[in-house]
């Protein structure tokens, strides 16, 4: 079965959510994410709140564009993004330089951003419709395995979010992996969570 993008109607709602400070969970090309505007601090904070995540160990931003990314990550040469290029869209991450005035909730107080052109027609039409890029940290608790069905989600994290998207996850098995756009060194397989 195909994966599809959700209804005019559910966009509508989510990204109404979204732009309100609202945390929600959405299918992503191998697990369930968190998602929230990164642009609103007290969201980011939920986020970490709900994980039980650290402040240092960041976020991960998506876009149905590259363009959607540059707001938060600087654009390297010519020959690496030949490379990025390559993995996107796809559920391949990279680490880039951060824009200074990134939160340091997202880049876990580093000077690097983790970001991702996503090919989940879904999360691809979340980001669309909400008019850029989106957090993207895997639905779980930290330490616990990220949530691949929407039943998990709710059994997980349940009223601690204001919303899970409809649609299921593609058919990787995993979050995704995590490259190094300057030595084009893999940071991190696919198997634990975001």
């Amino acid at each position: 079965m195909a994966l599809r993008s959700p209804s005019a109607f559910r966009l509508r709602r989510m990204t109404h959510l979204l732009r309100a400070g609202g945390v929600i969970a959405y299918p992503t090309e191998g697990v369930f994410g968190l998602g929230c505007d990164p642009r609103n601090e007290t969201a980011l904070r939920r986020i970490l709140r709900i994980k039980g995540r650290t402040e240092s160990k960041g976020l991960i931003l998506i876009g149905t564009t590259e363009e959607q990314l540059w707001e938060y990550a600087s654009e390297v040469d010519e020959l690496r993004m030949i490379k990025v290029r390559g993995t996107w869209p796809g559920p391949v991450t990279w680490i880039f330089p951060a824009r200074a005035e990134l939160s340091a909730l997202i880049t876990g107080g580093r000077t690097t951003v983790a970001v991702r052109v996503t090919s989940h027609p879904g999360a691809a039409a979340l980001c669309a419709a909400f008019g850029g890029a989106l957090i993207s940290t895997s639905a779980n608790i930290s330490g616990a395995p990220p949530a691949r069905r929407r039943l998990q989600v709710q059994r997980m994290l349940g009223a601690r979010i204001d919303a899970i998207a409809p649609g299921r996850v593609g058919e990787r098995r995993g979050p995704s992996e995590i490259f190094d756009v300057s030595s084009a060194q893999m940071l991190r397989g696919n198997a634990r969570g975001e």
